[in-house]
């Protein structure tokens, strides 16, 4: 009789644990729908990272763009800023 008791408790935890497995919190259906949803959420980091680093290129490009305009217009077209005084020194042709 007790082999009984102990054969039944046995079957009943096994029971209980196949439920948990297939039915209950981190079940192989919860754990695949995860595993999609990590897919999607990846995916999309991905295409996030991809647009911050042309934001990031672009803003760089406009901060150095700048710079390199502001030269340009200096050197070859005599631009001055407000407030400043513009000196140009011309060599005499030999």
């Amino acid at each position: 009789m007790n082999a009984r008791w102990v054969a039944a408790l046995l079957v009943g935890l096994l029971v209980v644990l196949h439920a948990q497995l297939w039915w209950g919190r981190g079940s192989v259906p919860q754990v695949r729908e995860w595993r999609t949803d990590l897919q999607a959420l990846e995916a999309a980091n991905a295409q996030a990272r991809q647009r911050n680093e042309q934001l990031a290129n672009e803003v760089r490009d406009l901060q150095e763009g700048l710079d390199m305009v502001e030269e340009l217009a200096r050197h070859d077209l005599g631009m001055v800023k407000p407030n400043e005084i513009f000196v140009q020194i011309q060599r005499s042709a030999p």
